[in-house]
Order: C-alpha cells, then structure tokens, then sequence
C-alpha cells in the first residue's frame, strides 16, 4: 500500500507513489524531501546499492521521478534527535502578481526560500502549510538575505515554462545594491567567471576562476552616488549563486552588510548605524508569459529600512 510523503515508518519498507508535485524531480531530490532527517550521503548510498527502486526498475540518483511512479524505500534508521521537528508555521507574504500558473511574492529579506543548511523551513513550506496550493514550486531563488520579487509556479507546465525562459535568458532580473566606496563609471559591464567551493567550515562559497569558472556577466548602472557608498543597479544576464555578490567584491566595491563577501569590520559598523542586513534587493523582474504570452512586468520598491538608511547617507552630506 502507497503511503504520503508524512507517513513513512521506520524500520520497514515503505512504498511512495508521486503526486503531482513530484513530476520530474530528481529522485535523490525527492528522497530527501520525504525522508527528513536522513543525511544526503545515506540516501545516495541506498540509491546507489539498489535498495530504492521505481517501478521495480534499479535507478541511479540523477534519474527522474513522474506522477503515479511508485518508488520502494527500503528500512531506514534515523535518530531520535533528527526525528524532532518544529511544526512549520503557514505564512502570507505580499502578493505582487497572480493567475492560474504563477504566484509571485515579495519575499522579505532573512527568509529563506526552502528549508536545507541549518534552515528548518522557508517559503516554500510556509506556502504549503496553508493548503491553498495543490502544486507549488519555486521558480528561482534569493538568497535568505536577499529582499525582493520571487516567482513560484503553481503548475508543473509553468514552472517548466518559465525555468526554460531563464535558462534561455528571456527573463530580465534587476536588482539594487549599495556598495562601499565611490563609482567613478556610471556603468560597468562585467563578465567574471564563477566557480562554487566549500570553506574550511563547509560553508558553501563562490570565487572568480578564469580558469574553469563558469560564465558570469552583470551590468552594473550607478543610480546614486553617496561620501564612501553607490548605489547601483544589477542587471542579471547569467544567474550564478551569489553572482552580484562576488562581482561586486571583485570590483572592489562589497555589497554593505553583506556577511560572506563583504568588509566584515565595516558591517559591524553600519549595524550600529541600524543596517542590518545586507543591502540587496530584487526590484524588477520581467518576462513574457510562456502559457498566455502577457507581458509579466513586476516592481518591488525598496524596503523602508534600506530607504531610511540611505537617507541617513544624504543627510551626512548635506
């Protein structure tokens, strides 16, 4: 007998049939959604031994799951500790734009978008836990500091369609960042290759490698100028993790608060000075619609923390 994604029972084979939600996901993706607690390495190994099966047919992690294929866990043994969880709470966040495919929000900055390192839960789940939404997956991403427009689907079609408008770069993403120090160009068209690591603390980073990065290219156009800081916008023609981040470290121009990439005795500073928080923000987004080809433009202003900070800054020089 098929059971839901919440009611897997330890110490006996369990068998899965995917819903709508779960078409065309990877499998060790889906694995770890259902089997919470269990480590990646554990759920990959099982894959990989042959304990997990769809349809009877011995996978690989990278294969794909579709609606009504019926997968076989086989016993898994967890910890008490890992089987101890909060209950996630539903939420509502501002609603920018709605049909019957997309649900695009403006996600408020220190959320993160799903639960994962250390993150218990994001939007995501908080979405899910309402019951509004038979099917709802997020489209892109922010990082958990970054504010601003975020499109989720809630059609497989959509989601489809709209990840294949970012893949082929027909989606324009604009972003605001202050940064430290004084522009002298009013516009800086920078292509930096990107390659992801992992710090001395496991920590996921990015750096610029010529050498085997990947391509990157950001358009940067200063809207205000400010004694030690500009304020530009960020025009994503790539989207790499954390990609307007590092290109502006290696301008020589950090984002302000910014904790992975930025000046860190200077961010001690400007939190004394009430920034709190790393001062980026997703405010345009635009794209045709793939299912009702409308023109989808969307604006999200600046929160009123960051306008109230860089009103300090003009005040200074006045």
């Amino acid at each position: 007998m098929a059971i839901k994604m919440n009611e897997i029972k330890q110490n006996e084979v369990n068998f899965y049939t995917a819903t709508e939600a779960d078409d065309n996901q990877r499998l060790d993706n889906l694995l770890i959604k259902i089997l919470k607690g269990v480590p990646k390495s554990h759920i990959h190994r099982i894959i990989r031994n042959g304990e997990v099966r769809i349809n009877k047919r011995k996978p690989t992690n990278n294969d794909k799951v579709y609606e009504n294929d019926l997968i076989r866990i086989p016993p898994i043994r967890v910890s008490l500790n890992s089987q101890i969880e909060k209950p996630i709470p539903s939420a509502k966040f501002p609603i920018l734009y709605e049909d019957n495919y997309y649900l695009i929000i403006d996600k408020p900055n220190g959320v993160a978008c799903h639960g994962g390192s250390g993150v218990s839960y994001g939007v995501i789940e908080q979405l899910r836990q309402s019951g509004e939404y038979k099917f709802l997956e997020l489209a892109h991403r922010l990082d958990k500091e970054t504010s601003g427009i975020l499109i989720l689907a809630k059609k497989r079609q959509a989601l489809v369609g709209v990840q294949e408008l970012i893949k082929n770069k027909q989606v324009k993403k604009e972003y605001y960042a202050l940064t430290i120090g004084e522009w002298k160009d009013d516009k800086r068209n920078l292509k930096a290759p990107i390659t992801k690591f992992i710090n001395k603390d496991g920590e996921r980073r990015v750096k610029i490698d010529k050498s085997e990065g990947k391509f990157a290219h950001t358009i940067f156009t200063v809207q205000n100028k400010y004694v030690g800081y500009t304020l530009v916008n960020a025009d994503l023609q790539t989207g790499r993790t954390h990609q307007i981040r590092i290109h502006c470290q290696f301008l020589g121009f950090p984002i302000a608060g910014d904790d992975k990439y930025g000046d860190f005795e200077l961010n001690k500073a400007l939190h004394k000075k009430n920034l709190k928080r790393m001062f980026l923000h997703a405010h345009h987004l635009n794209f045709i619609h793939p299912i009702t080809l409308v023109t989808v433009d969307i604006k999200s202003a600046l929160p009123s923390d960051l306008v109230q900070f860089c009103n300090t800054l003009n005040a200074q020089n006045q």
